[in-house]
């Protein structure tokens, strides 16, 4: 089974299709009114479906973002700058990763995300001029206030958990699943050891912020998963919809 994609409401799937193509490296496709876009590999695609529009980022709410982990996010927001897109400064945040952050046109955040830790990347490891080249779809990210919940819901599934990161400043933390085989190289999954090992993994983890027993609101425009082996539709922890891809 693989997580094979996002669903996303948006005001106008052909023109955020090119954005994510044009910009981001990746290649679209129609897929009814819909538009797929994705980098081709393990890794899930976007659906992108039209009916949306007005999204505004809320962190009351169920779904948060994804993460495109790359070898070079210097040069990937120095790309992307270039191109007209704002970007935040890069940063090591905690002993997570190196990284930052930009909205596409339609205000769904975006999280750059490095393989290496600051200070850890390879000389030369990317193109300046294609940063997106070995790009990957590497997280979607949900809130809960039951990680529980969500345990049980992807095991059941036959999900793997991976890593679990406490970012205590901030009072949550991070719990990483996916559907494969590979085990950590560290048995101890809060190691920071095994951190830089997931940014590397070329499929998508579901990551979930946890926040113990907060109360969390639908995202009207988020309208669930699809993942590949599936051979029904169901209903996660929180209620939203997991498809068959």
């Amino acid at each position: 089974m693989r997580l094979s994609a996002l669903l996303l409401r948006v005001a106008d799937p052909e023109r955020l299709s090119a954005f994510y193509a044009d910009t981001l490296g990746m290649t679209g496709r129609a897929q009814g009114a819909n538009r797929r876009v994705g980098y081709g590999g393990q890794d899930a695609d976007l659906l992108l479906m039209p009916g949306g529009g007005g999204y505004t980022q809320d962190s009351g709410q169920r779904y948060w973002k994804i993460g495109i982990t790359v070898p070079d996010v210097d040069l990937a927001a120095a790309y992307l700058r270039q191109n007209g897109v704002e970007v935040t400064d890069p940063k090591q945040f905690l002993d997570i990763g190196y990284m930052c952050h930009l909205k596409d046109p339609e205000g769904f955040v975006i999280e750059l995300l490095q393989h290496d830790f600051k200070g850890n990347r390879p000389a030369n490891v990317a193109d300046p001029a294609a940063p997106f080249a070995n790009a990957c779809i590497g997280q979607v990210t949900l809130r809960t206030g039951d990680i529980a919940a969500e345990d049980a819901f992807c095991r059941a599934q036959g999900m793997r958990l991976l890593s679990v990161q406490e970012v205590d400043p901030y009072g949550f933390d991070l719990h990483f699943y996916a559907f494969t085989d590979e085990v950590p190289p560290n048995p101890d999954l809060w190691s920071v050891e095994n951190r830089e090992w997931l940014w590397k993994r070329p499929y998508t983890t579901l990551e979930f912020q946890h926040l113990a027993g907060a109360q969390f609101a639908p995202a009207p425009d988020y309208r669930g998963l699809e993942v590949q082996g599936l051979t029904a539709s169901l209903r996660d922890a929180f209620g939203d919809p997991v498809r068959p891809g």
